[in-house]
């Protein structure tokens, strides 16, 4: 167990250093957003050529990364959304069992196949280097690249939560890791 937990604080480690850096991205997304939206203001009330497809571009590139590699930080941190009235009532017990059963059969597959799934588009966009069709179009392939990382983090952060969860069942973790993490950012 000792083993399992140790690689479970390496990924977690590892999410949430990613996290913390992608993070910064939401800062020029909306800065670039601010200049879109005023700039294709002006370009309307005065004639200018302030906006491009460009920065329209760059601005969903950015939101896609931070999207994309978010997603094992998000699910660290227990921030994903969850409807389910059933789970808030019940036992931390049943919760961790929810919580191992839901990584381990659910989490962690569609990372996997989705990855798997994705191998071929990402390798024929990085082959023929995809590139936007529109004018001042940005390359789509380095985007398309950031899947597989994404699809990783992600199974191995189920794979994190699966350990934890099943640590707190045992009996070696005191609380429930959903329950110990603080909030997302």
């Amino acid at each position: 167990m000792k083993a399992l937990l140790f690689a479970s604080r390496l990924i977690d480690s590892l999410n949430e250093w990613v996290g913390r850096v992608v993070l910064w991205l939401v800062v020029p997304m909306i800065a670039i957003g601010a200049y879109n939206a005023i700039g294709r203001s002006l370009d309307k009330s005065i004639g200018t050529r302030l906006a491009s497809n460009t920065y329209f571009e760059l601005q969903w590139y950015l939101f896609s990364l931070v999207f994309l590699l978010m997603v094992g930080y998000v699910l660290k941190h227990n921030g994903h959304i969850r409807v389910d009235v059933v789970y808030a009532r019940l036992s931390a017990r049943g919760r961790a069992w929810v919580n191992m059963l839901g990584s381990i059969l659910f989490v962690v597959p569609f990372a996997l196949i989705l990855f798997y799934v994705s191998l071929p588009l990402v390798a024929f966009s990085v082959q023929v280097r995809e590139a936007s069709l529109d004018a001042g179009g940005l390359p789509r392939w380095p985007l398309k690249l950031m899947m597989l990382p994404a699809f990783i983090l992600l199974a191995l952060q189920g794979f994190s939560e699966f350990v934890k969860n099943l640590a707190y069942l045992r009996g070696v973790l005191p609380q429930l890791p959903s329950e110990a993490e603080g909030e997302v950012a």
